[in-house]
């Protein structure tokens, strides 16, 4: 087995040799996508998905394997539950090696989701800064069953790979931002004047906003972002008795 830098080397290579997929949007976008189809591949997982945090605000979904990967991780955003979650609270690796048993007692709405589309297992891996955390790398399986000792150092060797992608030319942070090209992602922004919006037309609190814009985007089945930029955009209005599926779209 190879020690730490040799094995850093070893999977930056990897990644940087991936051919890119179709879609693939290039820039730090494509590296962390390619990223995640290589990682899938060296720890035999059936999918990954990288979320990030920045500034404090909500996670933001910015890279996946595939379509699956990225329904399980919008659908933590949705929950507000699931391995990201928890990972960003314990700033801690998150493991559940049986989704079908512990799993629906840890996170009742997401484990259930994550079974319908065949993920037994799933791992999480904090992207530390000190002691913050940047983001979250997640793992599925298919199988229940742990990670072996060699693919947790993989999986960790993954998320400083994808810590320095995310991080690379952030000298100075008032002139770049992590976020940054990586293209069809939320901002911050986005999301911050969407609860603003809803909380002075509800006359609520900014909790709560959130809440309904979360209920919302998983009764109707959307992606938290869309919901948020509909908002903002003045096409979509939640109504005050708004529990999901009152909503009054403006016309």
């Amino acid at each position: 087995m190879d020690d730490g830098p040799a094995r850093f080397t070893r999977i930056s290579a990897l990644v940087e040799g991936e051919a890119p997929a179709q879609g693939d949007l290039g820039g730090r976008a494509g590296a962390l996508g390619r990223l995640c189809t290589v990682l899938v591949r060296e720890v035999g997982a059936v999918g990954a998905g990288l979320t990030v945090l920045v500034d404090n605000a909500p996670p933001l979904v910015v890279a996946t394997s595939g379509r699956d990967a990225e329904e399980l991780e919008e659908l933590q955003l949705v929950l507000g539950e699931g391995p990201c979650v928890d990972a960003v609270t314990a700033r801690r690796p998150v493991f559940e090696t049986d989704l079908g048993v512990r799993g629906f007692v840890r996170w009742p709405a997401y484990a259930p989701a994550a079974r319908a589309l065949d993920v037994g297992a799933v791992f999480a891996f904090p992207l530390q800064v000190g002691g913050a955390c940047a983001g979250v790398l997640d793992v599925h399986r298919t199988r229940p069953g742990s990670l072996s000792t060699g693919e947790v150092l993989e999986a960790l060797t993954f998320a400083d790979l994808a810590l320095s992608i995310l991080l690379d030319d952030q000298q100075d942070a008032t002139e770049r931002r992590p976020w940054e090209d990586l293209d069809g992602s939320m901002t911050p922004a986005e999301l911050y004047q969407a609860q603003g919006m809803v909380m002075v037309q509800l006359g609520i609190s900014l909790g709560e906003a959130m809440v309904r814009i979360r209920a919302h985007a998983y009764a109707q089945d959307q992606r938290l972002g869309d919901v948020a930029r509909a908002i903002t955009g003045g096409t979509l209005f939640l109504a005050r008795d708004d529990n999901g599926d009152g909503t009054s779209p403006v016309s």
